[in-house]
């Protein structure tokens, strides 16, 4: 069952972004688009999909196929990816592992 779903402009953006950049990098390396659905193991109907920014591709699609062309994903160099991941963990290590609703109990008898 797929549910409708309503994409923020925000969301639709970056798409369309990632999406045009994919483009113009293939289209910098001289490409087809056959030549890069055939790398990345798609069809060519979801390399279309991607360059136009659909946000129903795959995530792991679009990174792969962004990957293939030279785009650079969070603006930095892949070979700093391994450090920002570890960076993250640690911060995301000091938080709760369990995030709980505020209780909305007032506790007032002191």
């Amino acid at each position: 069952m797929r549910i409708n779903h309503q994409w923020s402009k925000t969301t639709r953006e970056a798409a369309q972004l990632l999406g045009l950049e994919v483009a113009r990098a293939r289209k910098e390396r001289r490409w087809t688009a056959a030549e890069l659905s055939e790398r990345a193991g798609i069809t060519a109907v979801t390399l279309r999909k991607v360059e136009r920014g659909d946000p129903t591709v795959a995530l792991g699609t679009v990174f792969e196929v962004a990957t293939l062309v030279g785009v650079h994903l969070f603006d930095i160099e892949r070979e700093a990816l391994p450090d920002l991941i570890l960076r993250v963990q640690s911060r995301l290590a000091l938080l709760p592992t369990r995030v709980r609703e505020p209780s909305t109990m007032v506790h007032d008898d002191f």
